[in-house]
């Protein structure tokens, strides 16, 4: 039995059950007596206590992932690093690893694998903020948890990018069929031998094989140098090729070639996301490829073997030097003449590329100079966005110069598709998602707790089956979860002022944001205006949430000027006279008016006018709203002149009357009574 089953370390965790075994520790399932949950506790094993090499990556490990808070990277709540024991404990999650989960669909479709890979790139990206490499990435350090989300772990060799600067050349270390060349080549590294390791990941959910692999760790390793991966697409023909140029450009021989950051990378899955037809057209191939890897070898090695001593011909015969010579030289002129007869010395010219999109298919295929200068391909393909006809993209993209020539794709629409909603209940989720995708729908995935239908099985669609939706239309699929599943409330972020505030919002809620999407919008930059799911509906623990995110304050599109037909008509009693139209202050036209006529004349404007037609005693007017009423029609109405009125002549003024002061009348002064004598005695 193993030593620390039923004991307890440092008095606070109560070791339960062993539950892996790695190459210089054991990880157990513990109770931590002290915040009463469930830890995973991982103890350097005593026989490794004396190795000073592997207690330093031990050290790294506790010093790299204490300094790590990724809902995607294992936790750590605690670290001990004492003579007499060596542990980490760390948040214990239950699940499979991602290598487990590969054998056990043995290909994932492209959506799981976008869904996988996004997490791994931000979990990696938060450590190489850190400063922190992981150098292990691989399948088998990844957990999958039941709700989907993953838990990237072991970052036993993980190593600080400002310590130390190269691999240990004398030691495999990480799994040999994830290292990147040049780990394997114990060159320096960076942050960009995680990625390739991403890469081969990605390959392997995508193909169900790894991309080098043989019974000898030093043949992979070799291979990893020096061979070219088969191309994707040619094991798994379903795989979308934008996907297939990110694998590789991930899983580029020469580090220069792969994206600069994870942030790169995963920007390219997110372009991908929402235009599946892109093209990157990424050059992650150049004088040091894999082939040219090996024709160099090949070719030292040739250049090394013996020399075979070259036999000298002598002519003996002048003649026959003569007559070879001349051969030789007419058929250099006949072949000369063939080629220039048919054009094979003709020089291609180089054309700035035009710009297509926003063009019509008969726009390019009634231009003579178009279909002069290019070979052009067309896909057509639905699409609710844009209209029939219109070509949204193309490949190669402007600017840059082509040979006149040049093969030219694109990408026409085919305008919008009725589609009759299939029925999907009863399929497991993804089967589902795949099938109403490929339909041009957009899936909205909502959980039900179920206790009847099997968990991750579709309940059912809203709208229903046999209903028609366009192509871009949104189908909603009811997800059947365990009734005991840990469901939570999603919180309401519209209106939020940053994407980092409601990240933490989110994370408070043991839920995870996605990379933010950026719109138009009329709010401050950066104020979240849409999530998905919406508020207040439940999801799984670790469900991914999307947010839309304000651009900031969006200035209105210039209005075009529009014409507007004015009909000014004459009642009959109207009188003839002169009448003048003036718009906002300004004469437009005049016209001498009788009555039962019409007067018809156009303005131009863009936003809106006031119009003012008068006589100068009959005056009508209109507001003139360009952008939303093409015609107006202004009815006069007759007025006989109003006479002007006699004044009345006004009765004279009387002179004012000054009014006379009344006299001051005179007051006698009053004498004061008297006081009466004080009595005997008494003094005031």
């Amino acid at each position: 039995m193993d030593m620390y089953i039923g004991k307890r370390i440092d008095g606070r965790y109560e070791i339960d059950k062993l539950i892996g075994v790695g190459g210089m520790a054991n990880v157990y399932r513990a109770k931590d007596l002290l915040q009463d949950r469930t830890v995973a506790v991982k103890i350097l094993r005593d026989e490794f206590l004396g190795n000073e090499d592997l207690v330093r990556r031990f050290k790294n490990e506790s010093k790299a992932i204490s300094l790590l808070n990724h809902p995607n990277i294992i936790k750590v709540f605690d670290v001990s690093v004492s003579d007499k024991t060596r542990y980490i404990a760390m948040e214990y999650v239950d699940g499979i690893t991602l290598k487990d989960y590969i054998e056990e669909q043995k290909v994932l479709s492209w959506r799981e694998t976008v869904f996988f890979i996004e997490q791994i790139l931000s979990a990696l990206g938060h450590a190489h903020e850190k400063g922190i490499i992981h150098r292990d990435v691989k399948p088998q350090n990844i957990m999958v948890l039941d709700k989907g989300s993953i838990k990237v772990m072991d970052f036993g060799i993980a190593r600080f990018s400002r310590s130390e600067t190269h691999t240990v050349t004398d030691k495999a270390i990480g799994s040999v069929h994830y290292i990147s060349p040049e780990q394997a080549k114990g060159d320096r590294i960076d942050a960009k031998a995680d990625i390739y390791s991403t890469g081969v990941i990605m390959y392997e959910m995508l193909t169900g094989k790894l991309p080098f692999d043989s019974e000898s760790a030093v043949q992979v390793a070799i291979k990893q140098i020096s061979d070219a991966p088969t191309p994707p697409r040619l094991i798994n023909g379903e795989i979308p090729e934008p996907l297939e140029e990110i694998t590789m450009k991930a899983m580029a021989k020469n580090p220069l070639k792969r994206y600069c950051d994870t942030a790169e990378m995963l920007g390219a899955v997110e372009e991908f996301k929402h235009n599946p037809s892109i093209k990157f057209e990424y050059e992650y191939m150049d004088d040091n490829s894999p082939t040219r890897y090996i024709d160099k070898v090949v070719n030292n090695a040739k250049s090394s073997s013996p020399k075979k001593k070259k036999t000298k011909f002598k002519l003996t015969t002048p003649v026959l030097a003569g007559v070879a010579s001349a051969f030789a030289v007419g058929s250099l002129i006949l072949c000369l003449l063939i080629f220039n007869a048919s054009g094979y010395f003709k020089t291609s010219v180089d054309i700035e590329l035009e710009n297509f999109v926003g063009k019509t298919i008969n726009d390019v295929r009634d231009n003579a100079d178009y279909q002069k200068n290019y070979n052009f391909k067309y896909e057509e393909i639905h699409s609710a966005e844009y209209a029939e006809g219109e070509i949204y993209s193309q490949n190669p993209k402007p600017p840059k110069k082509v040979k006149e020539g040049a093969k030219i794709t694109l990408y026409v629409s085919k305008g919008k598709e009725i589609i009759k909603i299939p029925d999907v209940a009863g399929k497991k989720r993804g089967d589902a998602e795949k099938i109403l995708s490929r339909l041009g729908l957009s899936v909205l995935v909502i959980p039900e707790k179920n206790e009847v239908v099997e968990p991750g099985t579709v309940i059912r669609t809203n709208p229903v089956p046999g209903e028609k939706l366009e192509t871009g239309g949104e189908i909603t699929l009811y997800v059947s979860v365990a009734a005991g599943q840990d469901l939570v409330i999603v919180p309401n972020l519209v209106g939020i002022a940053t994407a980092a505030e409601a990240r933490k919002i989110l994370e408070s809620n043991r839920l995870i944001m996605a990379s933010p999407l950026t719109v138009e919008s009329t709010l401050p930059a950066g104020t979240v205006v849409e999530q998905i799911p919406a508020a207040l509906t439940e999801a799984p623990v670790g469900s991914r949430v999307t947010v839309k995110i304000s651009s900031g304050v969006v200035t209105p599109p210039e209005p075009e000027e529009k014409t507007v037909k004015i009909s000014v008509s004459f009642d009959a009693n109207a009188k003839s006279s002169q009448w003048t139209a003036v718009l906002d202050g300004t004469n437009v036209s005049t016209f001498s008016a009788n009555p039962s006529t019409v007067w018809n004349f156009e303005i131009k404007g863009k936003v809106s006018s006031t119009l003012v037609v008068t006589n100068g005693i009959t005056t009508q007017s209109v507001t003139i709203d360009y952008q939303n009423v093409p015609a107006y029609s202004l009815a006069i109405q007759g007025a006989k002149p109003t006479p002007t009125p006699t004044p009345t002549p006004k009765p004279p003024t009387p002179p004012p009357v000054v009014p006379t002061p009344s006299p001051t009348p005179v007051i006698p002064p009053t004498t004061p009574p008297t006081a009466p004598p004080l009595p005997a005695g008494k003094e005031l």
